[in-house]
């Protein structure tokens, strides 16, 4: 069976990596004619790892990525060897916690950073101290972000750091101990956040269903699955799936789509592990 990668490949194709060119839309107010290239997921059929029971004595190793049947909702960060380390560092077990705040500190601030590059702008011109006009862009307002408790709390001075007056609500989602299923316990949001752009913050996605129900009571709040935008570090294929399945308007954007998604990321980043 492969062994676990630490670089994201194409989903669904065989080779090397390939990036596509993500063209601005029509009319949006951020054309400085330049592109921003994304990766997105490709389509390919769908599969599951098979289990390897290892052979003279050798434990088994992580399977590698599967290929995912969804579409451009799904972006994932372009790779590079900064990414790759970050995402080493948070992986590994005998990294100390403050590498490990410090490296998902680090990975976080570059999600919302590509997340805000997601939301629109509009032209406008400034003066500059020397007298001449310069044509640029802002961001529109009517943008606030979502943490979905407690892992998703970890994103969100990595927002603040980049928007230093956006509004941000919370989600906290437990399972039931009885049928254990995602329950909703407590949902605050700005009062007007049926007119918002939602960036919804949730570091590692493995099953999906806690972002599902999360994305449930926005829409009872009155938020758009269009507006939303998924902000992770990791995914399971799984975990992509279900969510677009259930919500093929919404984008989730992440830096690696892996079946082994380091679900110690709250504990271990929160010193409770």
């Amino acid at each position: 069976m492969e062994t676990m990668p630490c670089h994201n490949r194409p989903l669904g194709a065989a080779g090397g990596p390939r990036q596509q060119e993500d063209q601005p839309a029509a009319g949006a107010g951020g054309g400085c004619g330049s592109t921003r290239l994304i990766r997105f997921a490709e389509p390919g059929p769908d599969s599951s790892p098979s289990p390897d029971s290892g052979r003279n004595g050798v434990p088994p190793q992580e399977p590698g990525p599967q290929p995912l049947p969804i579409g451009a909702q799904l972006k994932l960060l372009p790779m590079n060897d900064q990414i790759r380390e970050l995402q080493t560092i948070i992986r590994d077990k005998t990294a100390s916690r403050g590498d490990f705040v410090f490296s998902a500190d680090r990975l976080i601030r570059l999600v919302v950073e590509e997340g805000l590059n997601q939301l629109p702008y509009t032209e406008c011109t400034v003066t500059t101290p020397t007298g001449y006009k310069y044509e640029g862009v802002k961001f529109e307002k009517g943008n606030c972000g979502v943490s979905i408790m407690r892992s998703g709390e970890a994103m969100e001075q990595g927002l603040r750091d980049c928007c230093r007056s956006i509004r941000i609500g919370k989600i906290l989602i437990q399972s039931d101990e009885e049928t254990q299923r995602a329950k909703v316990y407590y949902a605050k949001f700005p009062p007007d956040i049926y007119r918002r752009k939602v960036l919804l913050m949730y570091p590692i996605l493995s099953t999906g269903n806690t972002v599902i129900e999360a994305v449930k009571v926005l829409i009872e709040h009155g938020v758009q699955p269009s507006v939303i935008i998924l902000l992770s570090l990791f995914s399971t294929p799984h975990g992509a799936k279900s969510i677009i399945q259930e919500f093929p308007e919404i984008t989730i954007l992440t830096t690696e789509v892996h079946p082994v998604a380091p679900t110690h990321f709250g504990q271990k980043y929160f010193g409770t592990d």
